[in-house]
């Protein structure tokens, strides 16, 4: 089967039982419903979407707690003939079945091999090599438009870098080649899922240290062959920040989000310059009591990252301390949650511009659910849109290079998200 609109679903979403997965379906519910027909256009009410998971049970309780009915597809990570059978069936599967790489690369595989459309929350840039490596051609011959890190990790990032790119050169003329992304502000933790997944990543390292490359390289996400460049900035210790103009401290997803940013990079041409440099921290504030933020923030990074790597110690944590997958806060918390994160770019004549995204929901769960929805939803704009005006290649992709300005349409008319210009 060809994937187009003659296949049965629009979007399915793989995990739907899972925490998250039950945020995104409470948030396709509130934007499309459970009608069947389609209406064209970008806003898709009435798409035809189903849920899908291994446990049927789980599924019928998700739908009968809210009294709702959807078609229900029955298909586990580790059966390929199940997985083959779903992704066929459907023009676009949301995934949220982690850590990825346990759980998610026979999915990958079928979607690459039928042609299907994916998007995922992964923040494991390891496993993501390894999908391109493995399926990137297959992928551009059947047409699936694959992108991964859908969620906090790594669209305020990755279209963030976007925005103020376009906002550089539509002031300047030309584009940033210093681009400083700082948290100012936010509240919510990290989910159970990114949680296991770090865990996950650890357990793989120990196995094989090879993987160090991949993890240490900025680069590791660009095309086979342009995986180097100019050396990146880290902060790994409190620095005393010029850009921000304020302290800051590591901020634990940077490594992971700045390989989505040099990929689109290196997908769209490198149009912003052989030695565009990016990096990513917390701000803590001025003077000794910023200084005092940042190094507590670092040292207990450290100190986890330290005590992490030890196997036994490791378990320990995630038996007894650590939030568990399918766990996460209540309503109140996620709603009381927020992201606020600034940009502030330079470019090579040393002009200014400093740009903010703002989440209203916590990053790891309410804010994170609604951005891989409307991910889910802009495949569909895709699809709709003159191919003169917008037709994102094949292959894997990141949110940036497969949707730009579209996406963020999107975000901020549905997702609580704003871009703009803080300056």
């Amino acid at each position: 089967m060809t994937k187009g609109h003659d296949r049965t679903y629009d979007i399915t979403v793989f995990g739907a039982t899972s925490f998250v997965g039950q945020l995104v379906v409470d948030h396709l519910l509130s934007r499309h419903g459970t009608g069947p027909a389609r209406r064209r256009g970008k806003d898709h009410g009435g798409i035809r979407w189903a849920v899908a998971g291994r446990n049927r049970a789980k599924l019928e309780g998700l739908l009968e707690d809210r009294g709702v009915e959807l078609p229900i597809v029955v298909a586990d990570a580790a059966d390929r003939e199940a997985l083959d059978e779903m992704v066929t069936d459907t023009r676009v599967v949301v995934s949220t079945v982690g850590p990825y790489a346990l759980y998610g690369s026979e999915l990958v595989a079928a979607v690459a091999a039928a042609g299907t459309d994916y998007c995922d929350l992964t923040g494991e840039p390891h496993w993501v090599q390894a999908m391109i490596d493995a399926h990137q051609d297959q992928a551009v011959e059947t047409g699936a438009r694959i992108v991964p890190s859908c969620g906090f990790d790594s669209i305020p990032s990755d279209l963030g870098v976007w925005f103020v790119q376009g906002q550089s050169h539509h002031r300047f003329g030309r584009y940033c080649d210093r681009i400083a992304m700082r948290v100012k502000g936010s509240r919510g933790g990290f989910s159970g899922g990114t949680v296991a997944s770090f865990m996950n990543t650890l357990d793989e390292l120990s196995k094989d240290p090879s993987l160090r490359k991949a993890l240490g390289n900025p680069y590791a996400l660009a095309p086979a062959g342009e995986r180097y460049g100019v050396r990146q900035p880290t902060v790994m210790v409190p620095v005393n920040d010029e850009l921000s103009g304020s302290w800051v401290a590591p901020f634990i997803m940077g490594p992971v989000n700045s390989k989505v940013v040099h990929r689109s990079h290196a997908l769209l041409g490198r149009p912003w310059g052989d030695r565009f440099r990016y990096d990513e921290a917390i701000m803590t504030g001025g003077g000794p009591v910023g200084l005092a933020k940042a190094s507590a923030i670092a040292a207990s990074m450290a100190g986890m990252a330290g005590i992490s790597a030890i196997g036994p110690v490791r378990r320990r944590l995630q038996d007894r301390v650590l939030p568990k997958p399918g766990t996460g806060p209540d309503e109140e918390a996620r709603e009381s949650g927020f992201f606020d994160i600034r940009f502030f770019g330079r470019t090579d004549d040393d002009r200014a511009i400093t740009t903010k995204v703002t989440g209203d929901r916590d990053p790891g769960y309410g804010s994170t659910a609604k951005m891989l929805g409307e991910t889910a939803a802009a495949f569909l704009d895709a699809d709709a849109a003159n191919p003169s005006e917008w037709a994102p290649p094949a292959g894997f992709l990141t949110p940036a290079v497969a949707f730009g300005d579209g996406l963020i349409d999107r975000l901020m008319a549905h997702a609580g998200l704003t871009f703009a210009v803080a300056d």
